[in-house]
This record gives structure tokens, sequence and C-alpha cells, in this order.
């Protein structure tokens, strides 16, 4: 009757024993093999016993050791190849203030400014609007006004780091305003 009343409880009380079964099916095999180890390990004299645990830590130490050391190595190497990218980071961004960037738009053929235009935007970023600006052949004609010798030395030098020479260079003060009038005629 207990028989009959297990089944009918539900598919739960079927699985439940199925489990049991199952992990008991899968755990005999093991309880077999330990007991035939330890029926074994007993048999042995205890000489032999001791050189297996010695031999057993030996080989744990040496696979731990060299696991280790593979792995401490791998980390410094790994170290290293972080520290030297930071370094040519660092190293780039210090460089950043270098770069020509008229260099820069001559190599890039799109994006590159026409000379005339080039000198005429070198000219406006460093104080001296109203410029006239003319390309002629290879060469560019500039011609200006401005009150101040230090704005116009600081555009000329600029002209000159920026790679452009100068092949003619004609300055004349106003002495009615003070102003200085520079032409100038500059190649790449």
């Amino acid at each position: 009757m207990k028989r009959f009343q297990r089944r009918s409880k539900g598919s739960t009380a079927s699985l439940d024993t199925g489990s049991r079964v199952g992990t008991n099916a899968l755990s005999e095999p093991m309880r077999r093999y330990q007991s035939l180890l330890m029926s074994r390990w007993q048999a042995l004299p205890s000489r032999d016993q001791m050189a297996l645990v010695l031999l057993s830590v030996f080989l744990l130490l040496l696979i731990g050791g060299y696991g280790g050391y593979s792995l401490h190595q791998a980390a410094k190497d790994s170290k290293a190849n972080y520290q030297e990218q930071v370094a040519d980071y660092f190293w780039l961004r210090a460089q950043a203030s270098n770069i020509d960037m008229n260099v820069m738009d001559a190599a890039d053929g799109e994006f590159a400014l026409p000379p005339a235009n080039s000198v005429n935007a070198l000219l406006n970023e460093s104080g001296i609007n109203n410029a006239q600006v003319v390309a002629a052949g290879d060469a560019v004609q500039l011609s200006f006004n401005h009150a101040s010798q230090a704005v116009i030395s600081s555009a000329l030098g600029k002209l000159k780091q920026q790679g452009w020479q100068f092949t003619q260079l004609s300055m004349q003060q106003d002495p009615a305003n003070k102003s200085i009038q520079v032409s100038a005629t500059v190649g790449s």
C-alpha cells in the first residue's frame, strides 16, 4: 500500500527517486575506485608511501612554482609594455606644439589651402586685417598697413616660421599717421 501511495503523489516523487538512483549510480563506481585505491595504498610499505607523498609534493611545488613564475613574467612584461605606451603618449603630447599645420595641410591634398589663402589666414591670426594678398605663380604678393611695429614683426616672423621665404620686402612709415606700409613677395 505504501508503494501505491508514493506513486500516486505525483511526478515529483518519481523524479526525486530517479535523481537519487542516478546519483547513487554515479557515486557507486567512485566509491569502488576509492576503496580500491585505499586498499592498494595500505598494501604499500611505509617507505613507498613516504616516497609517493614526497614525489607528489615535489610535483605540486614544481608545477605551482613554474605557473607562478610564468604569471610573474607575463605581468612584468605587461607592465613594461604599458609604461612604454604611456611614455610614448606623453612624448607625442609634448611634440604637439612642434607640428607644422601648413606641412600637414600640404600633405593632405583635400584640405590644403591655396598659398594666398594660407598667407592671408596667417596675417589675420597675427592681428593684421584687410591685407591685400595675391598669388603670383608659385609666389605670393602681400601688402598692408599697420600702426604697430611689434605686430608686423610678429606676423613676418610667423610667415618665416611657416616656411615662407621673402624674395622682396619693403617697409615704409607714413609720416602723417605713423602707420607702417609693408609690401612683400614670399615663396615657399
